[in-house]
């Protein structure tokens, strides 16, 4: 049961970030690749550990780790 609570918290954790990601103007990429500079590559990394991994993650504890 702990499982399953924590894959949900994950899987909606990894889905917000990812929505949240790509929905125009909540961040500012323009903005962003400015202050970083050569590194804004850095972000897309960021964004994969912290939205589908972290929804592919949930997934997997719930459904094959959750048990019955």
């Amino acid at each position: 049961m702990v499982l399953k609570i924590l894959g949900l918290a994950l899987a909606v954790i990894g889905g917000l970030v990812s929505i949240l990601f790509w929905i125009p103007g909540v961040i500012d990429k323009k903005r962003l690749k400015e202050i970083l500079g050569s590194r804004y590559p850095v972000i897309y990394f960021v964004y994969f550990t912290n939205g589908p991994f972290l929804l592919f993650i949930g997934l997997l504890l719930i459904l094959f780790l959750g048990g019955k």
